[in-house]
């Protein structure tokens, strides 16, 4: 199978005055087309500066990052700015929704920065991208009419609707509870199984453990790199709970 990613000994150094900090040194690595990886670390392990190269938010300082066959190190502000839009599905733990606009608008902003998609096609493709994540019928709500797993739906969506090559997912269940978590988790694992690259960064095990492939990194190297075999299913792991919780208050 293609590799959508891949590092090639890259490093980034950040300096400070006199002072350099090597936050990721050296690393190799490949993700497949279709893949489920989750990438963890602790506070200072490497995997918000892995996060930002991967999402072309930042540059390598030396070493090769090819995304989807592309060598993106001698790319323009420009040009990274438009493979970002349309190679690249983002969702992070604040939502990052409007406010004062629905659901709809919300995620028909990023086709305003494509130049490869018709206006009047902005309306279907959000719409189309809204029902994905079980949403036609909160898509005329303000993120303040939606609940916490509802505007995490608005940020899947708004992340599906240029058709990107993967979705970089931020701790994107860090400000919600167990089961609107496993709800999230679920829909990740449905969009996965259509095939699409999902990369889920995070620090709890427990969300992890809903990918295929888990990533461990720590002071800026790869610590570990294992498949998870039989991967959990949020989905079902939701509805054991919600029955659990049920019973116990009859």
């Amino acid at each position: 199978m293609a590799h959508i990613i891949k590092l090639r000994e890259a490093c980034k150094v950040y300096r400070l005055g006199d002072i350099s900090v090597e936050a990721l040194k050296k690393v190799d690595l490949d993700i497949d087309k279709g893949e489920f990886t989750a990438v963890m670390g602790s506070s200072g392990s490497g995997k918000s500066t892995l996060m930002n190269i991967l999402g072309c938010l930042d540059t390598v300082t030396s070493g090769d990052y090819f995304l989807d066959g592309q060598n993106v190190n001698s790319l323009s502000k420009d040009e990274y700015a438009e493979i970002r839009n349309k190679k690249i599905g983002f969702v992070f733990q604040g939502f990052n929704l409007l406010p004062r606009t629905t659901a709809l608008e919300n995620v028909e902003l990023p086709l305003f920065y494509s130049r490869h998609i018709n206006k009047n096609d902005y309306n279907s493709l959000a719409r189309n991208a809204l029902i994905r994540v079980g949403l036609e019928d909160r898509m005329h709500h303000e993120p303040n009419k939606l609940s916490g797993g509802q505007q995490q739906r608005v940020a899947i969506a708004r992340a599906l609707v240029n058709n990107p090559a993967m979705i970089l997912a931020d701790e994107p269940t860090g400000n919600l509870d167990t089961a609107t978590s496993l709800d999230i988790l679920s829909i990740f694992q449905e969009l996965n199984a259509q095939g699409i690259t999902v990369i889920l960064v995070t620090h709890e095990p427990d969300i992890a453990k809903y990918a295929g492939r888990i990533i461990t990194l720590r002071d800026g190297i790869i610590l570990s790199d294992e498949k998870t075999g039989d991967t959990c299913n949020a989905g079902e792991d939701r509805k054991r709970m919600l029955t659990k919780r049920l019973k116990e208050a009859i």
